[in-house]
């Protein structure tokens, strides 16, 4: 791998970003200092005893920063950077530096950030940078869809040369593959964050060290993928990254946040895909006519998994299967009662699951149409939401009622708990309100852990014909969890701490 990560640190103090420059040294090949976010600092202070090269920046408000002083007293502080030996220092195109950038070429990163979206002169501008000297050139844009990155992409070779660096990025969730594949767009190095967010999309540096194995990746990188809107808090890449590093399969999985399918296939196009998983809301849609998909693909009317084989897409669904793993020897399913909430794809895969094992299938949903159309698929009913009480013996919440961090939310009240067993897909918190009250009023329940992790192992297989280790798909979602979870709450604490 060429590109480098570069990790961006805060602080209000000169100590306060030295101890954060020396907490990211050890995952880090770079780290950039924001001076604009300090209180005081001395320029000697943050630069001395370093052990990893330093980009110093010092970002006005007009350009998203937090330096509200004079552009003098800015250009001050970053020669003075310079002159006590930083690496690089970042200065923004357009701002009155070209004095500074005539006299530091090689030392200067020039950069311009645009939060609304992609310029329509992009190009132009890129040419008009790279014309001043700069040793490096970056070109910052919020990205609203996927496509999009191809233009930045194309902004420039692919292999730059060393006199001659840039760094693209695309801001925002759907810019996340600019940021994890900086080979594949040419960038010299790419951004993580350190404790706090910086810019739309960027990542924690612990997550790109060890969710997303950024220093693996290279321009020969087979790409996967998890289409879908949204997905922060999805356990499916630290999964499958898992199982590609324990099996020394040069790949990599990434968030796919698209607009519509039309964009994850241009997308894809772009950047060879080659699998994907696909969750809400692209279940049904994603199967066009570029989408070969098989027969239980076809019976449950929406899939969860592509594959490119010989130039042309496969769907298949491991919901149903990876469904009934964690129902295994718990009930009798044949001729029980089965109620799902919900009428979306993953109760499309349910409804199908209970169907080939017996079960009389009824579908609860808001949207009596959509319900309707579910039940259909399985010969079952549709019945009102939520269900009443003594009208199931399983039941099943395909909703996302529940999910942290509205943990007090839930599909169906504790009065109407009293069936035989109750499964929420829900697995963030692996102990919902409904399987609380669930429990409560003496049913089994189940949590929605154990089917994605089933049903993630199937793909991992289907796509390289090899199952991942035995517990290793679970083990890498519930350190994910637990990290997510003590984040939530150390962001909640520092929210409640500032107010």
């Amino acid at each position: 791998m060429n590109a480098k990560l570069c990790a961006t640190v805060t602080g209000a103090t000169t100590d306060a970003i030295r101890q954060a420059r020396d907490r990211v040294a050890p995952d880090a090949d770079m780290v950039e200092l924001r001076l604009d976010y300090a209180d005081e600092v001395d320029i000697d202070g943050v630069l001395s005893d370093r052990r990893i090269p330093v980009i110093v920046t010092c970002r006005p408000t007009w350009a998203g920063g937090r330096f509200s002083g004079s552009e003098e007293e800015r250009f001050r502080l970053l020669a003075q950077a310079l002159t006590c030996g930083a690496e690089f220092i970042d200065v923004e195109w357009g701002s009155g530096c070209a004095d500074l950038v005539d006299r530091h070429r090689r030392r200067v990163v020039l950069s311009d950030h645009d939060f609304e979206g992609v310029p329509d002169d992009i190009e132009q501008r890129y040419q008009s940078m790279r014309a001043t000297g700069a040793q490096v050139v970056k070109l910052a844009a919020r990205v609203g869809k996927l496509s999009e990155l191809i233009r930045l992409r194309d902004l420039a070779p692919t292999s730059a040369s060393h006199e001659e660096a840039h760094v693209v990025i695309g801001m925002g969730p759907a810019g996340l593959p600019s940021r994890l594949l900086p080979d594949h767009f040419g960038s010299a190095w790419t951004y993580a964050g350190a404790g706090m967010q910086v810019a739309p999309g960027q990542l924690d540096v612990r997550r790109m060290v060890e969710e997303f194995h950024v220093h693996r990746a290279g321009i020969g990188t087979e790409l996967f993928g998890v289409l879908g809107s949204p997905l922060g808090h999805s356990l499916s890449p630290v999964m499958h990254n898992t199982g590609f590093a324990e099996t020394g399969r040069d790949a990599l999985y990434v968030p796919l946040e698209a607009a519509d399918v039309d964009d994850f296939e241009s997308f894809a196009d772009a950047f060879d895909l080659q699998g994907a998983s696909v969750t809400a809301p692209f279940k049904e849609a994603v199967m066009t006519s570029r989408v070969e998909t098989d027969e239980i693909g076809r019976r449950v009317g929406a899939v969860n998994t592509l594959r490119k084989t010989g130039g042309r897409w496969e769907g298949t669904n491991t919901d149903v299967a990876g469904f009934l793993d964690p129902l295994d020897g718990r009930l009798a399913l044949k001729g029980c009662r089965a109620t799902i909430l919900g009428a979306g794809g993953a109760a499309r895969g349910v409804a199908v699951a209970l169907s080939t094992k017996g079960a009389q299938v009824t579908i609860s949903a808001r949207q009596a149409e959509r319900a309707e159309t579910v039940a259909s698929l399985v010969g079952g009913a549709n019945s009102a939401f939520p269900p009443v009480a003594g009208s199931w013996d399983l039941l099943v919440n395909t909703t996302p009622l529940g999910t942290h961090p509205n943990v007090d939310s839930t599909p169906v009240s504790a009065a109407a708990l009293d069936g035989t067993l109750v499964y929420d897909l829900v697995y963030n918190p692996a102990v919902t309100r409904l399987l609380s009250d669930a429990k409560a009023a003496g049913c089994q329940v189940v949590g929605g852990l154990g089917m994605l992790v089933a049903q993630a192992e199937r793909q991992f297989a289907w796509w390289t014909g090899t199952p991942p280790a035995v517990d290793l798909f679970r083990a890498a979602a519930e350190r994910q969890l637990s990290h997510n979870n003590d984040a939530h709450t150390s962001a909640t604490k520092g929210e409640e701490t500032t107010r």
